[in-house]
């Protein structure tokens, strides 16, 4: 497996044969030709107009062009008919599967399992690589506390860590073990950077955000992409105080390539390099392409601003050339490492590989794994055998297409098992399974079919109610001020509930929705972030027992829209919400001062509805107390965090063991928690696992700053360091982010 480290090495080597072939290359190339592997553009098949720029060599890479046919005939003009013979790289955006579509990546990472996320990366890998894609847009890791942005469904949800596990297994998926194996695809690790930062949820938004934060909270997961080898980086829509992603040279540069040594290929986002024209940066395309240049920014994604304008730049001053081959060593890095120059062409000979028995075995896998168990009263579920019917009803429990989620260009509905289909051909030999959908489609506001849903409901044992959002409500620019559910579906839930049968609320959606309200009303809660071709499947072997839930939430759920932001790893004001009074609660006539002053909303109090690393299972676990193989942590050295781990219920399952630290006093204030280790664990029922975590200075450290002191280094430009402060720490093993009994150990 390579790394960013020792591609950097690599690069820097003088013998190194791809170095020496690309000095060759550069040496032969015009100013045009360099100009022209800067150029990606959206493929329109055999058109001779683009036919006549690739062989000019105006082209590097093509987008979205998925016939291997044309992708051949392509290929060969630019191997054979272009002066230099360069090949070109042909992407796609493949984010979650190609055609066996896995959870969405907010859904893999409710699995809190990197095996997941990788046999998802590695499955789109070989299907796309089969007609030609060497290159997908993915992973996103942006990691966000706003479920109101639709492109929360493409991250790994709000905390660092949780994104630079899941986001570093994808990395691997992706490329497998040798980037220039036919089978694997370059990742691109997007987007650079905070993107899911934006104001208000709202996509393509601004952002301001200090050094600090963004080190220490948006950063991480890009330098772990960048250090499990991502061979490309995309950068993001937004701005950054002030200075759009794709004109952002300390991103791109100082941070990116000076401080982590990265030297693999950034390209923009579609058109991100011309919009900042609107954003109010840039005059016209080519002052844009200018900035973008100058910044950066390898490849202009189907923005015309390089091929129109860079030369002229060079030529005027304005752009070094030495930039553009700087920008152009790094496309040709990625030819040769996935091995284009050798192997330029797709085999259009092999077998249909779509849609095999392993692969949708471990797509089915991922959707049991990735469910979220949230509710579960008088233990309603599994439904057992003494169940003879099952009312399924909801507008999501026969939707093949909403099902598989945003964001999966080449997923097919037909092939998608839905959870009514699921069941029928799973157990309908012994329940009786009455399908009545109630509503058309999530957004129905109708109430004509609500009577039939209940009809059902009363004519069988327990009720499932697959509710939910559409896939086309969440994803990029898919942003909801109200992130309920929509349509006529709470209406359809109470009248459900009136029937007097257990109900068992099965929400299918691409964010956290506010379900307090129906929560309350559902006998149990499974949650399933779109889970993808195999979610009925998935799912029936969750609620029928067949699997254990083990999903955990990997971002905070509100009660309400008004808390957002609301996420674990807060910091404390100096008056923690205590002693809370909701608004119902005060008399008419109080006086302000008879409420206290803590910090709460009166309306929602201070807890989620839900906190992060949430989930419960048909078993119980024991947490017994954590034990520490020292109370003091020497600088350098480390520490033994365990815990022992009972299985007290009825099932054999795995448990998503948490570890969460606490600095207790810092030169900067520091969060309440943070997540810095996790281990999914299987404990068959009467058994007991030991859990350990190593701790270690590094797992301590912060940015701050290295000069100033107190209150001054939020403040001033001063040197950041990331290290770790003596003194007090508390350490929790923990089911969630709110539980658990913490021990405490000091850093010398």
């Amino acid at each position: 497996m390579f790394s960013a480290s020792a591609f950097a090495m690599a690069a820097c080597s003088e013998k190194d044969p791809v170095e020496q072939k690309i000095d060759s290359l550069l040496s032969r190339m015009t100013l045009e030709e360099k100009i022209g592997q800067m150029n990606q553009l959206t493929g329109i098949g055999l058109a001779d107009d683009m036919t006549a720029q690739i062989r000019a060599g105006k082209v590097g890479s093509i987008l979205n062009e998925l016939d291997p046919g044309v992708i051949n005939e392509l290929q060969r003009v630019a191997v054979e008919e272009s002066r230099l013979g360069i090949p070109l790289v042909f992407a796609r955006d493949v984010i979650h599967g190609f055609k066996t579509i896995f959870p969405i990546p907010l859904g893999q990472a409710a699995s809190w399992n990197p095996q997941v996320a990788e046999d998802g990366a590695r499955i789109a890998a070989i299907e796309s690589s089969s007609v030609g894609i060497r290159w997908t847009f993915a992973p996103m890791i942006d990691v966000t506390r706003d479920p109101r942005w639709g492109r929360i469904a493409e991250s790994c949800g709000e905390d660092p860590y949780l994104a630079s596990v899941m986001g570093a297994a994808m990395v691997r998926g992706f490329q497998g073990n040798e980037l220039s194996d036919p089978s694997s695809v370059a990742a691109c690790a997007k987007h650079f950077a905070a993107y899911g930062a934006t104001e208000s949820g709202k996509d393509y938004n601004t952002t301001w955000i200090p050094e600090l934060q963004l080190r220490e909270y948006y950063l991480p997961p890009f330098k772990a992409a960048a250090d499990a080898g991502a061979a490309t980086f995309m950068c993001s829509f937004n701005d950054i105080n002030g200075v759009p992603s794709s004109g952002n040279a300390f991103l791109n540069r100082t941070v990116l390539r000076d401080e982590w040594g990265y030297d693999g290929m950034m390209v923009s986002d579609w058109g991100s390099i011309e919009q900042m024209i609107p954003h109010g940066f840039c005059h016209d395309l080519k002052e844009a392409a200018g900035k973008a240049a100058n910044a950066g920014i390898d490849m202009d994604m189907m923005g015309y601003a390089y091929i129109s304008h860079l030369a002229d730049l060079v030529k005027e001053g304005t752009v070094s050339e030495k930039y553009i081959d700087e920008s152009v060593r790094n496309v040709l890095r990625l030819k040769f490492r996935l091995g284009l120059f050798d192997n330029p062409y797709v085999d259009v000979t092999g077998e249909d590989i779509f849609y095999s028995d392993e692969s949708l075995g471990k797509a089915r896998r991922a959707a049991a794994e990735s469910a979220v168990l949230l509710k579960n009263d008088r233990k309603v579920l599994p439904v057992g055998a003494s169940v003879r019917s099952v009312a399924v009803v909801g507008p999501l429990a026969d939707s093949p297409a909403d099902q598989i989620g945003t964001w999966c260009f080449d997923g097919e509905p037909e092939h998608s098992v839905t959870p009514l289909a699921a069941i029928r051909s799973m157990y309908g030999d012994k329940v009786r399974v009455i399908a009545e959908p109630g509503l058309s489609y999530s957004r129905d506001k109708s109430a004509e079919g609500i009577r039939k849903a209940c009809e059902a409901a009363r004519n069988a044992d327990v009720v499932l109610y697959f509710a939910g959002e559409e896939a086309v409500l969440s994803g990029e620019a898919r942003c909801r001020a109200d992130i309920s559910l929509p349509g006529a579906q709470t209406e359809l839930l109470k009248a459900l509930k009136n029937t007097g049968k257990p109900v068992v609320l099965v929400v299918m959606a691409g964010r956290p929705l506010t379900i307090g309200y129906e929560a309350g009303l559902a006998d149990a809660v499974l949650y399933s972030f779109h889970a993808g071709t195999m979610a009925g499947p998935g799912l029936a072997d969750v609620i029928f027992g067949k699997e254990v839930p083990s999903g955990k939430l990997p971002v905070t759920m509100p009660r309400m829209v008004g808390q957002v932001p609301i996420y674990y790893a807060h910091k404390n004001t100096g008056r923690p919400a205590a002693d809370i009074t909701l608004i119902d609660d005060i008399e008419v006539g109080t006086k302000q001062t008879s409420l206290g002053f803590t910090s709460y909303h009166l309306d929602a109090g201070d807890s989620p509805l839900y906190p992060f690393g949430y989930g419960k299972s048909y078993t119980e676990f024991s947490y017994g107390p954590v034990t520490l193989s020292s109370d003091r942590l020497a600088r350098g050295g480390s520490l033994t965090a365990s815990c022992e781990i009972t299985n007290t219920g009825d099932f054999d399952a795995a448990e998503a063991v948490q570890l969460y630290v606490r600095d207790h006093v810092g030169s900067l204030v520091r969060p309440v928690k943070e997540l810095k280790g996790f281990n999914k664990v299987f404990i068959r029922k009467g058994e007991t696992a030991k859990v350990e975590f190593v701790l270690s200075e590094d797992d301590l450290a912060y940015w701050h700053s290295a000069e100033l002191s107190d209150g001054d280094l939020a403040f001033a430009h001063s040197t950041l360091v990331h290290t770790a402060e003596p003194g007090e720490f508390s350490v929790w093993i923990a089911p969630d982010s709110a539980s658990g009994v913490p021990a405490v150990f000091s850093l010398e």
